[in-house]
């Protein structure tokens, strides 16, 4: 049995000499713990601090690194502190502990703010290069598989493919007649609000009919897509690339692309247009409640109104948008879910990377559409 470790100070208020003893090993931990706390006040007050290690025993690299540590402490402190009495078989342990963390760490020097800026966008310009790349390869690749299934149509997975359209169609129906249903009662009730200042309720059926034909109908029923059947593409496919799922196809002489990821779009391909179909209808008639409860309009009124206000033109806009944001939303998230890392925060991360990107581009292109159909006169 080793013996327990001492600790020993003499010395008057500014010379302080302490005579470490005994056994200083990690198995004596905390009596040195509470050796140190005792004497703490003495050696904080000394203006010069020696340690005499003739008495030590036995001393591994804890102990060694307590006595360093006080002798470092009052060197920061601008005292002095020396050791002295070191046995020739603790010499190397004690040089050792002492030559520990003793290089100044290296300075970086601040980066200049205008670096540092072009740096940033550098790298983001980087960054949407890449984003655009991997898009436009999923594109090719998408395209690449459905000639396949042109030359081979017996090669479509036509049970993939109307599981997929009952997913992310018929079962998306409630939500989407709710969330549309309200938009339309919303903009009208905003539209009596304000409208009803100049007498000019009639014209709330004009704001609503075309806002949400055109724009409103196809680009909220879009963003809810994107929010519920572009994440859950991404969450699927991420979780099939980290179980190697997808390189089990591969291997098996199966394309991913027209296994996986074309029934998945040309599902979305074929329920947005329904999706906004029934939402746009949904939200005229949140408007025409509106108006009859809020504004006081027959509902007579209100369709015979709908009718002058409205052309063809304004529903075939919203539904020309309707396919094409949904080619987008599913690339997107066909393609995020492939770049899955192998761990869960990949996964989460590429999900929400697909959703913010999915309504940034359908937003984007809802723009585009706006723009060239004003320029055609539609």
């Amino acid at each position: 049995m080793s013996a327990a470790p001492e600790l020993n100070a003499v010395g008057d208020g500014e010379t302080l000499e302490l005579h470490p003893g005994g056994a200083w090993t990690a198995s004596h931990s905390a009596a040195l713990e509470r050796l140190f706390d005792d004497l703490a006040p003495k050696i904080a007050a000394a203006k010069s601090l020696t340690i005499d290690m003739s008495e030590v025993h036995e001393i591994d690299t804890l102990g060694a690194w307590l006595l360093e540590k006080t002798s470092r402490d009052a060197a920061r402190a601008g005292r002095t502190a020396e050791f002295k009495g070191i046995s020739a078989q603790f010499a190397g342990l004690i040089e050792e502990v002492r030559q520990v963390n003793r290089r100044a760490p290296t300075p970086h020097p601040k980066p200049n703010p205008v670096i540092a800026r072009l740096d940033q966008v550098g790298r983001a310009a980087w960054s949407a290069t890449a984003d655009v790349a991997v898009f436009l390869q999923m594109l090719g690749a998408l395209g690449a598989a459905l000639l396949g299934v042109l030359r081979r149509p017996r090669s479509l997975r036509l049970t993939s493919l109307t599981y997929q359209v009952y997913r992310v169609g018929f079962q998306a129906i409630p939500i989407m007649v709710l969330i549309t249903f309200l938009i339309g009662a919303i903009i009208a009730q905003q539209g009596i609000f304000h409208f009803r200042k100049f007498g000019a309720e009639s014209y709330v059926v004009d704001m609503v009919g075309i806002l949400v034909l055109r724009e409103i109908g196809v680009l909220i029923v879009a963003i809810m897509v994107a929010g519920r059947s572009g994440s859950a593409y991404t969450a699927e496919l991420g979780s099939m690339k980290m179980r190697e799922e997808i390189d089990a196809l591969s291997t098996m002489g199966l394309d991913p692309i027209e296994v996986l990821i074309l029934p998945r779009i040309i599902a979305l391909i074929i329920a947005l247009p329904i999706l906004t179909f029934i939402g746009s209808m949904a939200a005229l008639y949140g408007g025409l409640l509106t108006a009859w409860f809020y504004g006081g309009m027959q509902p007579s009124v209100y369709i015979a109104r709908l009718h002058e206000a409205v052309s063809l033109s304004s529903f075939e806009v919203g539904m020309w948008k309707a396919p094409f944001m949904a080619l987008v939303i599913g690339i997107v998230a066909c393609s995020e879910g492939l770049r899955v890392a192998g761990s869960a925060e990949s996964l989460g991360l590429q999900t929400t990377t697909s959703v913010v990107k999915s309504i940034f581009l359908v937003i984007v292109l809802d723009g585009l559409f706006a723009v060239f159909f004003a320029s055609i006169g539609m």
